[in-house]
């Protein structure tokens, strides 16, 4: 017989997620805890959000916190976003579409 551990996110007394190794368990119950807290300044600060709403805003924000916290740093979109749009969108053609810009390499110093 093998014994196998599991990791249970529980919230409000509901299963939320199954994950076999702690470290991901953890980081998914991080991330819905940023979800509440979006959830509720979003409701504080628009009332008229209804609770569906807020907790789908408050959820997507904590799941894209990277491109969040890109967005708050340098007032642009992430490159990863920019891309997905470009290929989303369909009225764009090969002819119109700039070339992607090289990515900047940084020089790590050796210790």
């Amino acid at each position: 017989m093998a014994v196998e551990t599991k990791y249970v996110v529980v919230r409000k007394g509901e299963e939320k997620m199954t994950f076999a190794n702690k470290k991901d368990a953890d980081a998914w119950d991080k991330m819905l805890d940023m979800a509440d807290a979006f959830t509720d300044w979003l409701q504080q600060h628009q009332p008229e959000l209804g609770e569906a709403q807020a907790e789908a805003l408050g959820l997507l924000l904590a799941e894209q916190k990277d491109a969040v916290q890109h967005i708050l740093r340098t007032s642009k979109l992430p490159d990863i976003v920019k891309e997905e749009e470009v290929e989303a969108a369909p009225e764009a053609s090969a002819e119109t579409e700039a070339p992607a810009p090289e990515k900047k390499v940084r020089a790590v110093k050796a210790a």
